[in-house]
């Protein structure tokens, strides 16, 4: 069972879990336009009539996901199995990225929720097209330190 805990000036739980104090940008996660076309090339829809996991933490990251409508959350588990963050995303983000491009492990669980538009890039195609757009890769290294930065600034 976690204690209480006291929220800093400011701080609230809106985007993530009731218990903890942590408050993520939900657009850390989102790719330019130059980047989601590109990538879009490569991807292949995925049905989420329902609601549907994505990937799972701890999964080895074979994917990389595109959301482009409606809604998605990301969330993390405690080693006892306990919900301990979640964060929704907003259209136009990329899930799945640290662990793809790191080739890690996904360190969250991601679920689109029904009626999600949500398409899926293959690890493979993403890193040819990395390796052969600078752009893209630039526009890939913004989405990562944009995460980092969402990630530091909800800590401190």
């Amino acid at each position: 069972m976690i204690g209480e805990v006291s929220f800093p000036p400011g701080r609230s739980t809106s985007g993530c879990c009731e218990r903890c104090p942590l408050d993520f940008d939900p657009t850390a996660f989102l790719a330019d336009p130059h980047l989601l076309s590109a990538l879009t090339q490569s991807a292949v829809p995925v049905a989420c009539e329902r609601e549907r996991i994505l990937f799972r933490q701890g999964d080895v990251p074979a994917m990389l996901f595109i959301l482009h409508q409606g809604r998605a959350t990301l969330t993390m588990n405690s080693a006892g199995g306990e919900k301990v963050l979640t964060v929704p995303v907003a259209a136009g983000s990329l899930l799945g990225l640290p662990g793809l491009v790191g080739n890690q492990p996904y360190t969250l669980t991601a679920t689109a929720h029904a009626g999600a538009q949500v398409s899926a890039v293959s690890r493979d195609a993403v890193m040819t097209l990395m390796r052969s757009d600078p752009a893209v890769s630039l526009n890939v290294l913004k989405v990562l330190a944009a995460e980092v930065r969402s990630a530091r600034q909800a800590i401190g």
